[in-house]
């Protein structure tokens, strides 16, 4: 080949190959997403405020908080402090304008109203404080961002396929025991179960006949699983999404010698719950950590007090043992972000005794 023959055809070889060579070229030197990692030994003084004192999965939450707390060495307070159940909205918003009067750093709520809580929280952001909600959020212009154990859509699909695996494609009636009328997290989960059961067909012969309230308190949360049975003699299931309720109506159930014909699910604790899937009262059930939730709520409300994390949505960050996360957008609240956990776990005879033992 003679030499400008050669050139000619070497340089439509480059033009060819350049646009590719480009691509890869960019593509090679695209660097990853920046994951931010907590810096430890920083004074951050932080409160912990569960929905009220006294049950269970918040003090697992605050084990998981304590725990975080001693790996990042945070030379500054962790404190717990709840309302009691009796008087828990105006005790949660008592004690988030004493910490902001404090100067509290931050505070990690698991709300009792979507909306009440809005004053006091607001004013806390106002005063520089970290506000961060987990389990159960405010609005969003009241918090930096919702730390959300499960997606909430979920919930309500979990449920339903429970109820409809416990009663069978015939179907029945069965209702709802929330706890307290208030609670975002509660009416969000049992809005999305009303949806499931009324745009899918496969839910078709489930009835839910009544949603009552117990206020997460075990004796209220008993008498209205027996108001229900009464007031509903062809009930079949019982459907608490709380785990105080879902105790309190297994008992009643238990009590009443109706485990047979009353079955009860929803959501709740596996060392509270064991005995009532060997029963028969409760044949499935579902949950999260509460332990891992108190643990990433702590690091994110941590990363954020002290300004190594902005809240921005597409943040990513190291969490520890949790590993990496990334701020989105919350598709259940407009204008809110949150940080997704997960996932679900279902309980039933075949898992029950493995998750007591290995807690």
């Amino acid at each position: 080949m003679k030499p400008r023959k050669f050139f000619i055809v070497f340089m439509l070889a480059a033009l060819l190959v350049t646009p590719f060579a480009l691509i890869h070229a960019q593509e090679a030197t695209e660097e990853p997403a920046e994951v931010i990692v907590a810096r430890p030994r920083q004074r951050v003084d932080m409160v912990l405020l569960p929905k009220f004192l006294g049950i269970a999965p918040f003090e697992q939450a605050y084990e998981g908080a304590q725990e975080a707390h001693l790996e990042l060495l945070n030379r500054g307070e962790l404190s717990f402090l709840g309302p009691p159940p009796d008087n828990s909205i105006p005790g949660q918003i008592e004690i988030i304008e004493q910490s902001t009067e404090q100067g509290i750093d931050a505070i990690m709520i698991s709300a009792n109203s979507l909306t009440e809580l809005l004053p006091a929280t607001q004013a806390a952001i106002d005063a520089g404080m970290t506000v961060v909600t987990w389990d159960s959020p405010v609005a969003p212009e009241g918090e930096a961002l919702f730390v959300a154990q499960v997606d909430f859509d979920e919930t309500g699909k979990v449920m339903a396929d429970m109820a409809l695996s416990i009663l069978g494609e015939d179907g029945g009636q069965f209702a709802i025991l929330s706890a307290s009328r208030a609670a975002s997290n509660q009416n969000a989960w049992i809005a999305a179960m009303e949806e499931v059961l009324e745009t899918d067909d496969a839910y078709a012969n489930l009835e839910l006949v009544a949603t009552v309230y117990g206020d997460d308190n075990f004796e209220d949360s008993y008498l209205q699983a027996l108001l229900l049975i009464e007031d509903y003699p062809d009930l079949e299931l019982i459907m608490a999404p709380t785990t105080v309720g879902i105790v309190a109506a297994a008992q009643a159930m238990e009590d009443e010698e109706r485990c047979d014909t009353v079955k009860v699910s929803g959501l709740g604790l596996p060392d509270e719950m064991v005995g009532y899937v060997e029963n028969g009262c409760a044949p499935e059930f579902a949950l999260w950590s509460f332990t891992d939730l108190g643990y990433l709520t702590y690091y994110i409300t941590y990363l954020l007090a002290t300004g190594d994390l902005e809240g921005e949505v597409g943040e990513t960050f190291e969490a520890g043992r949790m590993g990496v996360y990334t701020i989105e957008e919350d598709p259940t609240r407009e204008g809110g972000k949150r940080v997704l956990m997960g996932p679900f776990t279902v309980y039933n005879a075949e898992n029950i005794e493995d998750a007591v033992g290995g807690e």
